[in-house]
């Protein structure tokens, strides 16, 4: 029988053992080993035992095989949470390409083990009459730094360790000279960091309503059915979402198990923590990419530990490692934050549901806007659906005004700020009320369009805007079309085409212009940059330190301020021509998230939605907040233009120094793909093209799609794909990724 090898990743919080290392698979262990097992085996020269996780196996010795090792043994005890982490990473790799090092570092993201936090304590070893001899013997030879210290312990028999050294001024030699006598012990204890620092008593439950209530009894009827697994609950703003979450958690810390809770933004984690903390205490952390290495290690071991309930965060929370994890929560399940743009490019969603299947879990998706993937998979039957249609409590939704550009430009107005909208916030000034502008720039991507009739310029191959780049050029990013940029509009024929190019910062110098009284702030990527700059400026707002808020899509998310009662939105093309087919759905959910921010109080709220098409469905259903007749409609454009989820797509993103090298690269993946898969199964291969952001770094960057009905078939294509790049030397130097849906 030939010798088989296995690959193992050993110790990965080490950053430097970055790679893998071939073990022979002992006679013992033949067949018994599967991807994701944690193994101990000999590591270094002087073959200590060390701990590693087998991610492949092969035949053929990639060095002279007598120096290979042996793996030792199948670390029985370990074969639970951290086992399932490797599975579920296994799975990723397979899912979403990339190698299975990439795949494991992203599920065990705490790469460095951080010097552990301690506690140091002085303690009295001898009674206090003892204590009380030596300390008159110590002031009799006038060794004044060991009669501080007994003197402090003859009050106190446990003191702080920071207290002798710091206010009593004593060395680290006195206290090691007492403890050798036998007279006190220092003690270190680990204290975990806590980035939760939050005050204030623990609330009782919220009083849920007839629809709330409803939900949360249908869910916990159907908690471990596997064709319940997944539940979207499709709620209005303001509907009492988080209140649903928080009752599902209290089940599942009743049946003895853990919740993880996604949130798409790190702004959203002030308010999102403030409200868990009042329900569950110190029984919740958090986790983002702003802690520091301490903090995010410390929360991965008080979660192993079993010091915490409920993790909250962004995408990286989702791999948790807790032992008997029941629910996961996502919520604001629409946003692209949830997708990630480095390898492995996964979804959360679908990992979340993938873990979920693993460890018999609940997964609860949430939105006022959902994913047309999600809301089309409920209304098919795969994921369980709920709706919320009423504010939770009692407040009405806004009225919203939709403002035609194209007529202020008429009558003369070229400000950023409308009449109407200027009025309104001259209004809400006067009562002291607050108000949100909105700036909606997520894929911004430089449109053309005519400011006389609000035409914008597009692919005639692929019903998306085309970008304007610096060349001059109209460039579709889907299929690689580009055309000259027009003088006069192919519409009306007026040569007013122009691009919208407006930022907060602008914004901002309007707004202190126009109301000179008023107190501003901004929040961007800019005001934000420091470690609490998300929670400095919405707490400052939350306390009525500003009357103003202007901001990109990160303050129209979860944010719950009952002051709010106007939000503008300043531009809502700016979305609506993105460039990629996802634009119009992209657009109804900014704007009608955006909506709900006002009127969450007991004061009546409204919107202002800016725009040079007032006509377009998905502004005119976010007016409205009406989701099912976008959905109907968007839904449409999907089937005709074979886009998800009707299909699924499969994008390949190719990067390298050397554009040539690129181009034809790109172009043999593209002839590849159209020879191994059958002309009868009608597989859609476009392009290759420019990404949207063609050169970054000086690396330029190609996309090709593939699209087909069946996403199994384009699982077989990536695979093939990765096989053929492996196989052909020119592909070093090219960086392929490859991103599902």
């Amino acid at each position: 029988m030939r010798q088989q090898y296995a690959d193992i990743i050993v110790d990965i919080t080490q950053e430097k053992l970055d790679r893998t290392f071939q073990y022979k698979i002992p006679e013992n262990l033949k067949g018994k080993l599967t991807e994701g097992m944690p193994v101990e085996v000999p590591f270094g020269r002087g073959s200590r035992m060390v701990k590693g996780y087998v991610i492949g196996f092969s035949e053929k010795p990639e060095i002279d095989a007598d120096k290979i090792k042996e793996i030792h043994a199948v670390l029985e005890k370990e074969l639970g949470a951290e086992t399932g982490r490797m599975m579920l990473a296994a799975w990723m790799r397979q899912q979403y390409g990339g190698t299975m090092i990439q795949a494991v570092k992203t599920v065990i993201p705490v790469k460095q083990k951080q010097r552990p936090k301690e506690k140091k304590t002085v303690r009295l070893l001898i009674s206090k009459q003892e204590a009380g001899e030596k300390l008159q013997i110590f002031k009799k030879k006038h060794q004044s730094a060991r009669v501080r210290v007994m003197e402090a312990l003859v009050e106190e028999e446990q003191i702080p360790y920071e207290l002798v050294t710091g206010k009593l001024n004593v060395t680290s030699s006195v206290i090691r000279s007492l403890e050798e006598q036998g007279i006190l012990k220092c003690e270190a204890v680990t204290v975990y960091r806590n980035p939760v620092h939050a005050e204030g008593k623990i609330a009782h439950p919220v009083l849920l309503n007839e629809e709330q209530e409803r939900i949360v009894k249908d869910i916990i009827a159907h908690w471990y059915e596997e064709s319940c697994r997944v539940s979207l609950i499709h709620g209005i703003t303001g509907s009492g979402k988080t209140e649903i979450y928080m009752e599902l958690i209290a089940h599942a810390a009743e049946l003895g198990g853990q919740a993880i809770v996604l949130i798409p933004e790190i702004a959203l984690t002030y308010q999102t923590v403030m409200r868990f903390y009042r329900r569950f205490g110190e029984r919740i952390s958090i986790i983002h990419s702003r802690l520091s290495p301490g903090e995010r290690y410390d929360q991965f071991e008080r979660a192993k530990r079993g010091e915490i309930d409920v993790m909250i965060g962004p995408r990286s929370a989702l791999f948790t490692p807790f032992p008997n994890l029941k629910i996961i929560i996502i919520d604001e399940e629409h946003e692209d934050a949830y997708q990630s743009e480095t390898v492995p490019r996964y979804h959360a969603r679908e990992v979340a549901i993938q873990r979920a299947k693993m460890e018999n879990a609940k997964v609860i998706l949430g939105s006022a806007t959902p994913s047309l993937e999600s809301y089309y998979r409920a209304k098919n039957g795969i994921y369980r659906l709920y709706t919320l249609k009423k504010r939770a409590k009692e407040s009405r939704l806004p009225s919203v005004q939709i403002v035609d550009l194209r007529t202020e430009l008429r009558s003369g107005n070229r400000s950023v700020l409308s009449v109407a909208l200027r009025e309104k916030i001259e209004e809400r000034l006067e009562k002291k009320q607050q108000i949100m502008l909105f700036l909606n720039r997520r894929g911004y991507a430089g449109f053309l369009s005519c400011r006389s009739c609000g035409e914008v310029i597009k692919c005639p191959h692929c019903d998306v805007s085309l970008s304007l780049h610096n060349n001059g050029k109209l460039i579709c990013h889907y299929c690689g079309y580009e055309q000259e940029n027009p003088k006069k509009c192919p519409q009306c024929g007026s040569s007013f085409l122009s691009s919208f190019r407006v930022g907060t910062q602008q914004i901002e110098e309007v707004v202190r212009r126009e109301f000179p009284n008023a107190n501003v702030l901004r929040m961007d990527l800019d005001t934000t940059r420091e470690k609490e700059g998300h929670t400095k400026i919405l707490s400052a707002f939350a306390d009525h330190h500003a009357d103003i808020l202007i901001g990109t899509q990160m303050i129209v998310k979860g944010h719950d301020f009952p002051n709010v009662t106007l939000v503008g939105v300043i531009a809502a093309d700016l979305s609506l021509h993105s460039g990629t087919y996802r634009s119009s759905e992209k657009t109804f959910q900014l704007l009608t998230q955006a909506a709900g921010r006002a009127g969450r109080g007991e004061m009546p709220g409204e919107v202002v939605i800016q725009t040079y098409n007032p006509e377009h469905y998905s502004i005119v259903n976010a007016a409205r907040q009406d989701y099912e007749s976008f959905y109907e409609e968007e839904i449409l454009y999907r089937m005709l233009g074979g886009y998800p989820p009707v299909s699924h797509l499969m994008a390949v993103h190719g990067s390298s120094s050397d554009l040539e090298h690129l181009d034809a690269g790109m172009s043999y993946l593209k002839k590849y793909v159209e020879q191994i898969v059958p002309k009868k199964a009608r597989v859609s291969v476009v392009g290759p093209a420019d990404e949207q952001i063609a050169k970054i770094n000086d690396t330029y960057r190609k996309i090709l799609y593939i699209k087909y009905k069946e996403q199994e078939m384009l699982l077989k294509i990536k695979e093939r794909m990765e096989q053929y790049i492996k196989a052909n030397e020119g592909y070093q130097t090219i960086s392929i990724q490859f991103d599902m849906n």
